[in-house]
C-alpha cells in the first residue's frame, strides 16, 4: 500500500513537472488508424525505393495533385492533418525512415504555434526531426516549406515569421538542405493576403495555392 502511495505521489509530480510531455504522449494514439492506413497502403503497393517523401500537417495530406504537379517523381504523401512537429517526429520511424528517402520535404509548424507553442519551441522539435533522419542517413536531402501565412491565424504572424527565421538560419549551416519561402509569396504584393489561395475556412489552401507551393518546390526537387 505504502509502495502504491508513494508511486502514485511520484506520478502527480512528473505531471506537474512535465504536463506537456504527458499529454503529448496521449495524444499521439489519435493518429495510430491514420499511420496504420499508410503501412496496408504499402504492403499493398510498395514504394519505389530514394522516393521523395512529402510530410507534415494537413497542408501536406490536402496536397492531393502532388503526383501531376512533380511528374516524373517518385513522390509519397505522408501527411496527416492536424499533426504537430513532434508527431511527425514520434513517427519518423514508420512514415519517413522506412523509405529511404533520397529527400523529405516538410511542413511543420503551422498547428504548433496555433496550439499555443512559442517559435523556439517549433525550432527545437524541428530540430530533432532534422537530426533523426540525417542520422539515419547524412545523404537525405531535407526540404523545409515555410510556415504559410493564414488569414485565420493572422494573429500567429510575428511568431510564424520568426519560426521561419529560425528554421532557415539553421538550415543555411547544415549541408543538403532547401528552404522554401512559400510565406512572401502567397502574399499579394501590397503585402495583404491573396483571398484566392484558401478555402472558406481561411486556412486550408485552393488548388491555386497549391499551384504556387508546387512552383516554390519543383526547382529543389532532387
Amino acid at each position: 500500500m505504502a509502495y502504491l502511495k508513494n508511486f502514485n505521489s511520484v506520478f502527480i509530480c512528473l505531471l506537474i513537472i512535465f504536463p506537456d510531455a504527458f499529454l503529448q504522449a496521449q495524444d499521439l494514439s489519435k493518429w495510430e488508424k491514420e499511420i496504420a492506413a499508410f503501412e496496408q497502403q504499402d504492403k499493398v503497393t510498395p514504394p519505389a525505393r530514394s522516393s521523395i517523401v512529402f510530410t507534415g500537417s494537413s497542408s501536406i495530406r490536402l496536397w492531393e495533385t502532388l503526383d501531376q504537379d512533380f511528374p516524373g517523381k517518385h513522390v509519397l504523401n505522408r501527411g496527416f492533418g492536424g499533426s504537430q512537429t513532434f508527431e511527425v517526429l514520434h513517427f519518423a520511424d514508420r512514415l519517413i525512415l522506412p523509405y529511404h528517402p533520397k529527400q523529405v520535404v516538410i511542413y511543420v509548424g503551422d498547428n504548433d504555434l496555433a496550439a499555443g507553442k512559442t517559435p523556439n519551441q517549433v525550432f527545437t522539435d524541428f530540430k530533432a526531426l532534422f537530426q533523426k533522419i540525417k542520422k539515419s542517413n547524412p545523404k537525405t536531402n531535407v526540404t523545409f516549406i515555410s510556415i504559410k501565412p493564414s488569414p485565420s491565424r493572422k494573429n500567429l504572424l510575428p511568431a510564424i515569421k520568426q519560426t521561419n527565421q529560425l528554421v532557415r538560419a539553421y538550415l543555411k549551416k547544415q549541408q543538403r538542405t532547401d528552404y522554401v519561402d512559400v510565406y512572401t509569396r502567397m502574399l499579394l504584393s501590397s503585402g495583404k493576403f491573396n483571398p484566392k489561395l484558401y478555402r472558406a475556412d481561411s486556412l486550408h489552401m485552393t488548388d491555386a495555392g497549391y499551384r504556387i507551393w508546387a512552383e516554390a518546390v519543383r526547382p529543389v526537387l532532387k
